[in-house]
């Protein structure tokens, strides 16, 4: 709910707003799960079959530091390997 009202009314100064996502993200934090996890990628969990890294969030965040989404305010960015989708 912050992200878009931040981005509507800090349009105007030239500042945008973005909300990062991540998933299942491979990490120590993470460890104590990952048996648990490996099955349920294994599984279908997420359309891309793989924990995510600290360096796809960092490669997500590099892209909006190096100014790569200038006409782009209020997003969310996924960087959960299509756990979002809805699928059938």
């Amino acid at each position: 709910m912050l992200t878009p009202l931040f981005a509507a009314r800090l349009a105007e100064h030239g500042i945008n707003v973005y909300e990062i996502r991540p998933g299942v993200i491979a990490t120590d934090m993470t460890a104590p799960v990952k048996d648990k996890y490996d099955k349920l990628i294994a599984e279908g969990l997420t359309p891309i079959p793989r924990w995510g890294t600290p360096e796809d969030v960092g490669r997500a965040v590099a892209a909006i530091a190096q100014d790569l989404l200038p006409f782009s305010t209020g997003e969310v960015i996924n960087v959960d390997g299509g756990f979002h989708l809805r699928r059938l």
